[in-house]
Order: structure tokens, then sequence, then C-alpha cells
């Protein structure tokens, strides 16, 4: 593909020189594209970088070599040979930073890639975004393998129930009370699980793409701690609540009631031994944002820890299904902080409780 730079263009009208320059012209055409789009010189130096570029990057790349944004070596090798003489190539990577994202690369020289002057035009980069497409198929697959498998142990005891009650229950009405009841918190279980199921996915859909909205974490806690009030009441736990200064963050509102609903949660129903959870909330010196959530239950054992995120992961599956969780709560607040790019930090300590801490970016545009 050659882009003639070089080719005869007519002479601009006075006074509007500058907006008809060739570089003017493709740094216009760079703004208004929706995918990421990248000029580089002879050197690999990045000489436009429009919007969705820098935003995937999360950093201003003009002047700076594109391998200090993209490492892989199948894309710089890729550069390398465009620039020097090759047909336009297109090839795919993994782009690790700060998510896990996969994209395809269409690089192209332009005719003045061997002739150019340091800091012009010598090769373009577009790059079209395929996580979504892989995380489909990727999510179709592990729905199919998670339904099947969670699913079978509560489908089964329906399936048993329903036998006693068609046999030797067939007229006994206490009985038949007893084991509707227990037909019904299977159900309800299984609808939970597929509600969280169904969640995940949603949420694993869009973990490429940052929130933009700016949220009050202040009114998110709130919220989330006043609907869990009945619950914590029943189990006789009092949730203390240390909120100060600017709290706003940049996120889904929703998405971080979930958050801090099924930590709240999880500490009412694992740590009501405890009977009081704190949950407080700062700005530091960095301009993060800190949520904590601490209970003052059993705590949980070192060796858990590493894998409390993981899907169906349970330190203890009886009790864990006894108090009709389903194993997804951490996973689904995993990924949901992935997407905010927020970091979870657990601490425990056997007798004395647990602390859940999320810390949240400072907002686009502000100090890190």
């Amino acid at each position: 593909m050659i882009w003639p730079f070089d080719s005869d263009y007519p002479e601009p009208r006075k006074g509007n020189a500058a907006a008809s320059s060739p570089m003017s012209l493709l740094s216009a055409v760079a703004g208004v594209l929706p995918d990421p789009f990248i000029v580089m010189d002879r050197d690999g130096s990045v000489v436009i970088c429009n919007p969705p570029a820098e935003q995937l990057i999360e950093m201003s790349l003009i002047g700076h070599p594109i391998a200090y944004a993209i490492r892989s070596p199948v894309v710089l090798d890729a550069i390398s040979e465009v620039l020097n003489g090759a047909e336009p190539l297109k090839v795919e990577f993994a782009h690790r930073f700060p998510i896990d994202r996969r994209f395809e690369a269409f690089i192209a020289s332009l005719d003045t890639s061997r002739g150019a002057a340091p800091g012009q035009p010598a090769a373009i980069m577009m790059l079209r975004d395929l996580t979504r497409e892989q995380q489909l198929e990727r999510m179709r697959v592990d729905f199919v393998a998670n339904v099947s498998h969670e699913l079978r142990t509560p489908l089964a005891s329906v399936m048993g129930f329903i036998d006693t009650l068609e046999g030797p229950a067939r007229n006994d009405e206490p009985a038949r009370q007893k084991f509707l009841s227990l037909m019904r918190n299977q159900a309800e279980r299984m609808a939970r699980l597929i509600d969280d199921l169904l969640s995940l996915s949603r949420i694993e859909l869009n973990a490429h793409r940052r929130p933009t909205a700016i949220v009050d974490l202040d009114n998110v806690i709130r919220q989330a701690v006043e609907m869990l009030e009945k619950p914590a009441r029943d189990t006789g736990v009092k949730i203390n609540l240390d909120l100060s200064g600017d709290l706003t963050v940049q996120g889904d509102h929703d998405e971080l009631q979930q958050v801090v609903g099924n930590l709240v949660e999880n500490a009412i129903k694992y740590a009501a031994s405890g009977k009081r959870i704190n949950v407080s909330a700062r700005r530091d010196a960095r301009d993060c944002v800190e949520l904590s959530v601490e209970d003052f239950g059993p705590g949980i054992p070192a060796d858990h820890i590493p894998r409390l995120t993981e899907r169906f992961y349970r330190v203890s599956i009886q009790e864990s299904r006894s108090r009709g969780g389903t194993g997804l709560g951490l996973a689904i607040v995993k990924h949901i902080l992935n997407r905010h790019r927020a970091k979870l930090a657990i601490g425990s300590e056997l007798g004395k409780g647990s602390r859940f801490t999320v810390r949240f970016p400072a907002r686009s545009g502000e100090k890190r």
C-alpha cells in the first residue's frame, strides 16, 4: 500500500498552506478514526497518535519509539520489515497492560519511508480490537462448562426429591411439605448461580473498556450498606461507616455498588461472629481512593487467600452452600475492579478477622 506523500499536490491557496499540508491532512484523518491509529517516522518514533490510541496506551507517545508502548516482537518485526520496503502486513498480538487485550495490527509504509527525514511520516499502523470476539467465544465455552458442573448437584437433589414424592412420600403430607421446601431452596440456589454467571459474563464482555463516568463512592457505599442493613441486623452485626474527603472515582455506579455489596455481604455471611464490620474510605496522598471492608470474624487461612477470587473457589464448600453462596462473588469483584483499573488486597489473621482493601487509581488527567 503506497500513500503518495511525494506525488504532485495542487498548490495550496494562500493563507491555508498549513491546513493543506500532507502532515496536517494525515493528522486530521487520524483524529476522526474510531480505531487506534499511529504514524511513525523511519526510526520507528511516533509522529501522530490519535485519541483511541492514546486511550489504549494510557500515555502520550509523540516523539517516543513505538517500542515504549507496544513491546510485542511480532509487531516490532513487522514495523521494521515495512520500513525496509516490505509489503503491508497484518499481525495479531496481545497487549497486556493495563489489562489483557488482543489486537490485529495493519502496518503499511508511506512512499517516503526510505527517504523521509527523521520526524516525518514513514509508516502507519492501525489496530483492530479482537478482544470482544475472543471473549465471546471463551465465555460461551466457560459458561457451558461452569453451568454443567455447578448445576449438576442441585439438579440431582431436585430429581431425588421428585422421585421420593412420586414414591414413598406420595401420601405423606409432612414429608411432602419438607421436600417441597428443600426443592425450593435448591431452585433458588440455581437461580442465584445463573444470575451470577450472567453478571460475570456481562462484566467480562466489557473488561477492556474502562468506565469514563465520575462516581461519588460515598453515595455508592451508603446505598450498598443501606440495602444490607436488614440481613446485618438479622445476624446481629453492626456496620460502622468511616468515610472522609472527596471520594469521587472514575467508574460505573452499578458495578461499584456490586463490589461494595459483595464485600459487605461476604463479611455479614462469613464473619458474623465478630458482631461488627468496619467500612471506610479515604483519598490518599497520591490522589488514589482507598476503600476497606474489615470484619472481626474467624479469619481466612493464609494458603486460601491467593485463590479467593477464582471462580467457584470456596474455603469451605459446605459452609458456602449452606449460606446460599455461589462461589462467584469475589470473582465478580475481581473482574469489575480489573475493568476499573483498581487493585484488591486481602489480609487476614486467624481468630482476628479479615480486611479487603480496594485501591482506585487517580482519575484520568490527574496525577497517579
